[in-house]
């Protein structure tokens, strides 16, 4: 191979500006978000933390008005009191997505306040269990798949007669990386996590028929309450870096930014896809 002195000096002042400031091999973007979701309605689903609340922020930063929903009131509260003092439009409920009455007064309570739904993010995920997969109840199946799965199916549902009324609309689902990879002692929430792969590519060419686009997010190792005992661990944490071509954990507003992007017309030609969100993690099924 041929020395070449003017390659080898970019990529030494490539280099010297990555070690000098890592953020600019982070991210190189700018603080100026355009508002290209003014005037549509966003529901997310569990997103009063960690990544839920980080894509209620991204969409209500590019001008979304928010509906933002949680178990806990008190959670409910302070989240919408954050993306208030962000100046974001958001109103706020309890819902757990795993009863029928609790999404009927999600979307109803969206329809009479905000006027319509173009937006649906469906993150909310519950994992009861931790252990060998053979040692899984149906109890823990019930739940896991009722929460994850058929909720996420029923919501899309529920939302489809608004987004038409309103000319089409967009669904993010969030997977994650286990879908591809089941996590030791996680079994049936990887499994759970799999199916929403499938359920994505199920709806999008039905749901293309009312203008509808249904994507998917898989989140690699996120630094999130929910994950806290991966990277909490050190030992753990260093296996799973070891598997990244990135080597920090990922940011909730990594997922956000993705998420705001699929809904936005950036976005008017995907439908169907998962895009894997993992700091270069092998990801195949």
């Amino acid at each position: 191979m041929t020395f070449n002195p003017l390659s080898y000096a970019i990529l030494k002042a490539v280099t010297r500006c990555l070690w000098s400031n890592p953020v600019a091999g982070r991210r190189m973007m700018s603080h100026h978000i355009s508002p290209n979701l003014s005037g549509r309605v966003a529901i997310v689903t569990a997103s009063t933390d960690g990544i839920g609340l980080a894509a209620a922020e991204a969409l209500g930063q590019r001008g979304a008005h928010v509906v933002v929903s949680s178990r806990r009131q008190a959670n409910v509260d302070k989240a919408v009191s954050l993306l208030r003092s962000k100046n974001i439009k958001v109103i706020g409920t309890t819902c757990n997505v795993g009863k029928a009455e609790d999404r009927d007064k999600l979307i109803s309570m969206t329809i009479e306040q905000c006027g319509g739904v173009d937006i649906l993010v469906s993150n909310a995920a519950v994992n009861p269990f931790f252990g060998n997969i053979l040692e899984s109840t149906e109890e823990v199946w019930d739940k896991i798949l009722g929460v994850n799965v058929k909720a996420s199916f029923l919501l899309t549902k529920q939302v489809v007669p608004h987004m038409e009324k309103r000319g089409g609309g967009s669904v993010v689902i969030v997977s994650s990386v286990a879908g591809y990879q089941p996590m030791q002692g996680l079994g049936p929430y990887s499994v759970s996590k799999t199916a929403l792969l499938g359920l994505t590519r199920a709806l999008a060419p039905d749901l293309a028929h009312s203008n509808i686009r249904i994507n998917c997010v898989a989140p690699g190792i996120i630094k999130t309450r929910f994950s806290a005992a991966l990277w909490e661990n050190e030992s753990v944490f260093e296996e799973f870096l070891k598997q990244t071509s990135i080597k920090r954990l990922g940011q909730p507003e990594d997922i956000g930014g993705v998420i705001a992007f699929l809904c936005s017309d950036e976005a008017s030609y995907i439908t169907g896809e998962t895009i894997t969100v993992t700091g270069g993690m092998n990801c195949r099924l």
